[in-house]
């Protein structure tokens, strides 16, 4: 492949690069703030000293990363910048990810989620603390495997959400989504995991009733980790 096949590709893909970072540091030195509309396509095109073409490629980018959003007929806006925006391609990141490469997100799982479960057992308050049982007596009474994923995924959100840490929760929604819950959880089930996921979720809300954040930090990481090992005894057996 000559120069000629991919100098334009190689040059379009730095000057909208370069866009990316622009835009980018508009943001982040206030010149733009959550929420604004950015100027129009050919306005910023000069502002840049970039082409219009480079300018939409960037925004596409911008958008799809949660940081800029596009409103049918009034143009493009920054994001509120949310933790939840600017980090919900994680989640897809995560439902996708398959073999060795779910297991290393399982080890962040893990990590991550007994920091948050030892920092919400220090800051839970009252009402989170009942919504979280909530969620258990719910999984206590139903052996519906879609039905027990929906109450375990909202029990962990809500210790999550009492960690009081927007970013930490946000992190922890991609790596606990939906698809990969469920892709880690088949076959687990299959083992008569039901019971044993029970039980480390008591031990979770025991350690959070106790309000003891080093007895929290262990109940989720044992409780991860035997989700981890699990799917490392899969992939060694495969």
């Amino acid at each position: 492949m000559d120069d000629t096949e991919t100098g334009p590709a190689l040059r379009r893909g730095t000057v909208t690069q370069r866009a990316i970072d622009q835009i980018k540091a508009m943001i982040a030195d206030g010149r733009l703030q959550p929420g604004q509309r950015l100027p129009t396509e050919r306005d910023l095109a000069a502002r840049l000293g970039i082409s219009r073409n480079s300018v939409r490629e960037a925004v596409r980018a911008l958008t799809v990363l949660g940081v800029l959003h596009t409103r049918h007929g009034s143009g493009s806006y920054v994001t509120q910048l949310s933790p939840g925006d600017l980090l919900d391609t994680f989640g897809v990141v995560a439902g996708l990810s398959r073999g060795t490469r779910l297991v290393e997100l399982l080890e962040i799982r893990r990590i991550l989620e007994s920091t948050a479960t030892a920092l919400a057992a220090a800051r839970i308050t009252p009402g989170q603390l009942a919504e979280v049982e909530r969620h258990l007596t719910a999984m206590d009474t139903t052996d519906d495997p879609e039905q027990l994923l929906a109450h375990d995924l909202a029990f962990h959100r809500a210790v999550a959400t009492a960690a009081g840490n927007e970013t930490l929760t946000a992190l922890l929604d991609g790596l606990s989504s939906r698809t990969f819950r469920a892709r880690t959880r088949r076959g687990h089930q299959e083992d008569g995991a039901f019971d044993r996921t029970r039980r480390e979720h008591t031990a979770i809300l025991r350690a959070l009733t106790a309000r003891d954040p080093e007895a929290a930090r262990a109940a989720a990481a044992a409780h991860v980790g035997e989700v981890e090992e699990w799917l490392r005894t899969q992939l060694a057996d495969d």
